[in-house]
C-alpha cells in the first residue's frame, strides 16, 4: 500500500486573521512559519517522532520541577489536544453551529495517567493522532477552511485551528528543548 500524499489542491491556507480566534492562541499562531500549514504538520510530525525516539523510558519519566508534568505527560497532552482541536475543526468545517465545550488540559492528564505507559506507545499515538489530522485537514473543501464556529466561548476559524496544532506542538517541543533537555 502506497503511502497518503499531501493533498493535490491549488488553494493557499492563509495565515488566520487575529478575529477568527481567541487572543490566547495567538502565542501559539505566532509560533509556525510562514508557507503550506499542511506541510508545517507533516515535517513536524516527523520532527517530534525524531525527538521522542532517542527518549529512554528514564528520560521519558523525568519532571524538571515536583509539580510539572512528566515528559510522558506532555507527549500525550499534544495527542489528547490535537485531537480535541481537530474535532473541533471537524464540526465547523461540516458547518455544525453547535457551540463547542472547552476542556481542562490538567484533568485530562491527571485522568489518561500517561506515566503508566511506555514512551514508543506514546510517540505510536501521537503520530497517529497526527496522520489522522492531516487526512481530516487534505480532505476539507476551500470554503470549509474559513468557516467559523464556536469553541471554549470563543469564535474560531478551522484554518486557525489546524495553526493552532502547529503552534501548540512548537511550543511544547520547544519546552521539552529547554526544561527537560530532551
Amino acid at each position: 500500500m502506497s503511502k497518503p500524499t499531501m493533498a493535490a489542491s491549488s488553494v493557499s491556507i492563509m495565515r488566520p486573521e487575529p478575529s477568527e480566534h481567541a487572543p490566547y492562541y495567538g502565542k501559539y499562531i505566532a509560533l509556525v512559519p510562514d508557507g503550506d500549514i499542511l506541510r508545517t504538520l507533516e515535517v513536524q510530525g516527523r520532527e517530534t517522532a525524531q525527538l521522542l525516539a532517542g527518549l529512554s523510558e528514564s528520560q521519558a519519566s523525568y519532571r524538571y520541577a515536583p509539580d510539572k508534568w512528566s515528559v510522558k505527560e506532555v507527549i500525550g497532552h499534544l495527542a489528547d489536544s490535537e485531537r480535541v482541536f481537530a474535532y473541533r475543526a471537524l464540526r465547523i468545517a461540516r458547518a455544525d453551529r453547535t457551540p463547542i465545550e472547552g476542556f481542562e488540559q490538567d484533568d485530562y492528564v491527571r485522568a489518561a495517567q500517561f506515566d503508566r505507559l511506555s514512551v514508543a506507545n506514546l510517540a505510536a499515538e501521537f503520530s497517529a493522532v497526527r496522520q489522522a489530522t492531516l487526512r481530516l485537514f487534505e480532505s476539507l473543501s476551500p470554503d470549509a477552511w474559513t468557516r467559523r464556529g464556536v469553541a471554549n466561548q470563543n469564535e474560531v476559524s478551522v484554518r486557525a485551528l489546524a495553526y493552532m496544532i502547529a503552534g501548540h506542538e512548537l511550543h511544547h517541543r520547544q519546552g521539552l528543548r529547554e526544561k527537560y533537555r530532551a
